[in-house]
């Protein structure tokens, strides 16, 4: 595999902002195909659409569970992950219920984790574990759920949803999304097994060799075409003619 290659192939190009239109979720498979990402991570009602949008090439579908908050019960994002997986989808992101995370209710936290996964491996599907990092304000938390995903044996783990916004004493919404420190953590605490995905801040070019360094595998971005178009500059192989259009969310 070339180097553009590989890079590309770290890409789930995210299409996932809730203004999106249908035909802003079209031009994004468009550019997805275009690329040949790893996949796409689309909004759940288009899982069925994206499928059709992608025939021909081997950009996959992927999409959320229980986005962006984490708070539907188990068995609605068991009935979420079911209805994607036979609509099409081969990769679940989720979103772990982050105030039993924070009340430290483990046993729940893994028991989800585990039909959620049992549910995907049903269906040939892989589960992705976001544990929206900037609402865990202490090491122990990632630390523990990185282990419990490492049991439950799922695919990957996962920084950020992107939409975690924490508000600042300024009264301002912010979020960091995929820190090096919290990558380093996670790689380090979870099993060999386990895959890393990066979301939240991954931007450039730079930003997705660095993240690749640490271990990093997939990235969640909506600059694919930025960041690709300069690995071609960088590295030598001739891009055609396009125009940079970043598009909406992360």
């Amino acid at each position: 595999m070339n180097q553009i290659k590989e890079l590309a192939k770290m890409i789930d190009h995210s299409l996932l902002h809730p203004t999106m239109t249908d035909q802003e979720l079209i031009e994004g498979c468009d550019i997805a195909k275009k690329y040949e990402v790893a996949s796409v991570c689309i909004k759940p009602y288009a899982v069925r659409d994206a499928v059709k949008w992608l025939e021909g090439s081997d950009v996959l579908v992927c999409t959320v569970i229980g986005f962006p908050h984490g708070n539907s019960t188990t068995a609605i994002k068991i009935a979420e992950t079911e209805q994607s997986c036979k609509d099409g989808a081969t990769e679940i992101d989720m979103v772990v219920n982050i105030g039993k995370v924070l009340g430290e209710e483990w046993g729940y936290v893994k028991e989800e984790i585990r039909q959620i996964n049992d549910t995907c491996v049903k269906h040939g599907a892989i589960l992705k574990v976001i544990f929206e990092n900037d609402y865990l304000p202490e090491d122990k938390f990632k630390i523990k759920l990185c282990e419990i995903c490492s049991e439950v044996g799922v695919a990957f783990v996962k920084t950020s949803t992107g939409y975690g916004f924490v508000k600042g004493s300024d009264g301002k919404y912010s979020y960091l999304g995929a820190t090096d420190y919290d990558l380093k953590l996670m790689r380090k605490h979870s099993a060999a097994s386990v895959q890393i995905k990066a979301a939240g801040g991954v931007r450039s070019l730079d930003d997705l060799l660095k993240v690749k360094a640490l271990g990093v595998t997939r990235i969640g971005a909506t600059a694919t075409i930025a960041m690709i178009e300069e690995a071609k500059k960088r590295f030598g192989i001739a891009s055609e003619n396009v125009v940079i259009t970043e598009t909406k969310g992360y």
